[in-house]
């Protein structure tokens, strides 16, 4: 497959035919990168050369310099020695003839013998010729020795260090040059696979791995069969049936009494330990007339009764003409009436966080709900200079429960809500910061008066549900001890380092049946609505692994474990928790 094979009407276009140019364009960079790193080392290796014959070359001129100049001092010496043995013959014959030893016999000359005088006058005058020759000498290899010893040698000796000194700092100049080529290669080409991106808005590149992901399949194959649209002939009218006058003549219908559709809560399988405590149901304040407008704070989740269950199942919902299914949250109306329609409750679709009164099988976009949620009784401009009056951040879930008496806090609900209308779909959810400002001014909100805000309204939280995803995430960090407790914490990842499935589902299990009640309720609620997240994966990239990657050490404390090999076991517990949320939690 070649770029032009790609292009042709036959090949695949959409999201694949982008993605397979933003890749070609990444592997062109990459080939460049090793490009531009070749042609790096093959002028080092110029360098190098160079270098080592210019050292060449001034050894070979100094070894020169040096050896003639020996060879001069050498030389020199030779004649002085030679010089002395002259001086020292001529020595011996005039002492003789000065003495009047007869070894020496007779001299003849031309003009014939000479006398004894005659002969030791002339021996007299050669020894002093060779005396002041010898001096001379003598005194010229000194000059030589002194001038080797104290200005050649040294010279040369320093001048071969240079070289020496040069060559090693060339080579290592020169490894310094191929670690810094090698840093640039590998951090270009990193750079190329996942490049950096900073919180500032607009486009960024992106990387290999989110390349790939950006593949739609579906969207590719919906807009390949939308291309045909103007292909497709007009659809014929449809069939129906009519029914002559003459043969029954029409009646008058007479109205259907309307009825309301209540439920029974369904029960759960084999209680562990009972039912805990009642998380201190409240009146409900929504009327369960289905023409009423929806117009109240929904409770928490928390405020219900449900039981804590094995890991074996669930049973099959059963649903008469009792009370209200969900405890706590919206009555159901007929369907097409009031502000929000909870659709009807089948066994083939899987179990959801039903106490939200917003929650369907199918969670409708926010702008399909008929009426329009009213906004808070402040508008969060202003948010902060609010006085703390009822801290929650920093309060522990205890505290917290005594005080509301809801088992889920307040600003759990409102940020599990505000996701589940406006986030499900919005990519990096959990894992892309929000606006430290806006997160600040919600979380003086909170402090001030939880009960005064409604996240169903988008104005109220600056249109920003990257935001309220941090505010989640601050809210467990600044527990006092961790959601999933440090008492737990050695049982937990104890737990996680079970390789078998199972046995770990198990063991977790157990755990989070022996968890605080407050703890437990809040963490079912996230773990259902964060079920919910990666339902949506296919658009918001977030699976089960990387939501246990962003709350592994926010539910169980990133300070709790001994050392930092923990990491890793946290992200495994939660990884488990999620894949396994209807094994561990009832669908209630």
């Amino acid at each position: 497959m070649d770029e032009d094979n790609i292009r042709k009407p036959e090949s695949r276009h959409g999201s694949f035919l982008q993605a397979y140019e933003e890749l070609t364009m990444i592997h062109e960079r990459i080939a460049d990168n090793g490009a531009q790193f070749a042609i790096s080392l093959h002028q080092m290796h110029d360098d190098i050369l160079e270098m080592v014959a210019n050292v060449e070359r001034s050894r070979k001129q100094w070894k020169n310099t040096g050896l003639a100049a020996e060879q001069r001092v050498a030389d020199t010496e030779a004649a002085m020695r030679k010089s002395k043995a002259k001086y020292d013959a001529l020595a011996d014959d005039y002492d003789r003839a000065r003495t009047g030893d007869r070894q020496a016999g007779k001299k003849f000359g031309l003009k014939g013998p000479k006398s004894a005088a005659q002969h030791e006058e002339d021996l007299l005058r050669k020894v002093q010729a060779a005396d002041a020759d010898y001096a001379s000498k003598v005194q010229t290899a000194q000059a030589q020795r002194s001038e080797l010893r104290s200005k050649l040698r040294p010279e040369a000796v320093k001048a071969l260090e240079d070289s020496i000194r040069e060559c090693d700092s060339a080579l290592t100049l020169q490894m310094q040059k191929f670690a810094s080529f090698n840093e640039k290669l590998l951090l270009s080409n990193g750079l190329n696979i996942s490049p950096l991106k900073d919180n500032e808005p607009g486009d960024h590149p992106r990387s290999l791995r989110e390349t790939v992901f950006a593949i739609n399949n579906e969207r590719d194959f919906s807009n390949y069969i939308s291309s045909f649209r103007s292909k497709v002939p007009p659809r014929a009218p449809e069939i129906k049936y009519e029914r002559n006058v003459v043969l029954n003549p029409p009646q008058q219908p007479t109205p259907a009494p309307q009825t309301q559709r209540q439920s029974d809560p369904p029960a759960s399988f084999s209680s562990r330990q009972g039912p805990p405590q009642s998380f201190g149901v409240q009146p409900n304040p929504l009327q369960s007339h289905a023409s009423q407008p929806y117009n109240g704070q929904p409770p928490p989740p928390g405020m219900q009764q449900h039981e804590r269950t094995f890991s074996q199942g669930q049973i099959p919902q059963q649903y008469n003409n009792g009370s209200m299914a969900l405890a706590g949250g919206p009555p159901m109306g007929p369907p097409g009436h009031g502000a929000y329609n909870t659709g009807s409750i089948s066994s083939s679709v899987p179990p959801q966080l039903q106490t939200l009164p917003f929650q369907t099988a199918g969670t409708p976009p926010p702008q399909q709900y008929p009426q329009r949620v009213p906004s808070s009784p402040y508008s969060p401009s202003g948010a902060g200079n609010l006085p703390p009056l009822k801290p929650v951040f920093g309060v522990s879930l205890d505290e917290l429960f005594e005080r509301d008496s809801s088992a889920v806090p307040m600003v759990v609900y409102q940020c599990i809500q505000a996701v589940d209308l406006f986030g499900l779909e919005v990519e990096g959810i959990y894992r892309l910061s929000g606006t430290a400002s806006h997160i600040t001014k919600l979380k003086a909100m909170f402090d001030n008066d939880a009960s005064r805000l409604d996240f169903r309204n988008p104005e109220n939280f600056f249109h920003d549900v990257n935001s309220v995803a941090g505010l989640l995430k601050q809210f467990f960090r600044e527990l006092p001890d961790p959601l999933l407790t440090a008492e737990h914490y050695a049982s937990f990842i104890e737990a996680a380092r079970n390789e078998d499935d199972i046995v770990r589902r198990d063991s977790l299990h157990a755990i989070i049946n022996a968890l605080p009640d407050p703890n437990y309720a809040t963490l079912r609620a996230l773990t259902l609505h964060l079920n919910r997240v990666q339902e949506n994966s296919f658009a918001n990239r977030m699976n089960a692994s990387n939501l246990a990657i962003v709350f592994g050490p926010t539910l169980m404390g990133a300070n709790t474990g001994p050392n930092i090999q923990d990491a890793g076991w946290q992200v495994r517990v939660i990884d488990t928790i999620l894949n396994n949320t209807y094994q561990i939690f009832d669908d209630d």
